[in-house]
């Protein structure tokens, strides 16, 4: 399995906008994109505005690098989406919200995507009482998510803790007692909106017309 070994504050800088990649890291004043708002590299003075493909691709970017999937998943991803009935940049980010990580991060028990990768990887969690190391696994409704080790627990209730700050999405049912995960439907698009990091609207259509070429 590949990975990247760069720095993660460098791919925020790129985008221009924060992508939470650190976890709890990226509300302080340690963030490298509130020291430092430009583009990593030597600085270039740009004459004119960014091209119409400069403008889609960034976009491509922001998306694939906020969920933490290569070049070849994301394009995979489009596949499905564009063989999926409806609109395929709303079908895109369903799929990617679905993925086994990101639920991990969106209930709560992980500060981060990256980590929950790990935790996935690691074992330590179980999907239908089977037990899961696939980070890109689509969560389907009804499905349930249960930790599998004792002694990671703990690590995960102080997660819970720490992330009290943020919501559940209304799709997600979190029991913190026993600490498992009940995907109770397939979210909407609106609800993916509302619960990203980002604080900038999606484009969708603008990732549809770059991967279409």
């Amino acid at each position: 399995m590949g990975r990247t070994i760069d720095p993660k504050c460098k791919l925020c800088r790129r985008e221009s906008i924060k992508l939470f990649l650190k976890g709890d890291r990226c509300h302080t004043k340690k963030c490298s994109l509130s020291r430092r708002d430009r583009p990593p590299g030597i600085p270039r003075f740009r004459r004119g505005k960014p091209s119409e493909y400069s403008i889609q691709l960034r976009e491509k970017q922001k998306i694939k690098r906020l969920y933490g999937v290569w070049e070849s998943q994301f394009r995979r991803y489009f596949d499905l989406a564009d063989r999926m009935k409806g609109n395929t940049g709303e079908n895109l980010l369903i799929l990617l919200e679905r993925r086994f990580d990101n639920v991990l991060y969106k209930a709560g028990l992980a500060v981060s995507r990256a980590q929950a990768r790990q935790y996935i990887n690691h074992g330590h969690f179980a999907l239908n009482g089977k037990k899961v190391d696939i980070a890109s696994l689509l969560v389907k409704p009804g499905d349930e998510i249960s930790s599998r080790l004792e002694k990671s627990s703990r690590l995960f209730r102080e997660n819970l803790e720490s992330r009290q700050s943020r919501s559940v999405p209304s799709w997600l049912e979190v029991d913190l007692d026993l600490l498992k995960i009940r995907m109770s439907q397939i979210p909407t698009r609106e609800e993916v909106e509302e619960t990203l990091d980002v604080d900038v609207k999606l484009k969708e259509q603008l990732i549809v017309e770059f991967c279409s070429k």
